[in-house]
């Protein structure tokens, strides 16, 4: 059971990390407001997506103890926060676009 975990979580927290990164390079180099803001946003949603990966191997690949339970808790509260402020950030820049091309 640990081996399949270990096939599932790793490559998930490698395939987030690496549209984390892009989408963090991409946004930096965005030049116009909307589309920095997008990929910010999908940025989040990336992040968010490692950081509860990472809770996930800390909660059920490791040894029960205290400290690592709190740690996998935390990083479960901060990947839910950064995927839902992803996901709102993304459909108002997303509404953004869409209202500014109806006002052409």
């Amino acid at each position: 059971m640990d081996q399949l975990l270990q096939w599932l979580l790793f490559p998930g927290i490698l395939i987030t990390l690496t549209f984390s990164t892009l989408f963090s390079f991409k946004s930096r180099r965005a030049k116009d407001t909307r589309t920095k803001g997008i990929y910010a946003a999908r940025m989040n949603i990336s992040m968010g997506g490692m950081l509860i990966f990472i809770a996930a191997v800390q909660l059920f690949l490791s040894n029960e103890s205290t400290l690592r339970i709190i740690i996998g808790a935390i990083f479960i509260v901060l990947g839910l926060f950064n995927l839902f402020a992803g996901i709102r950030n993304l459909s108002v820049y997303r509404s953004m676009a869409s209202s500014e091309g109806s006002h052409r």
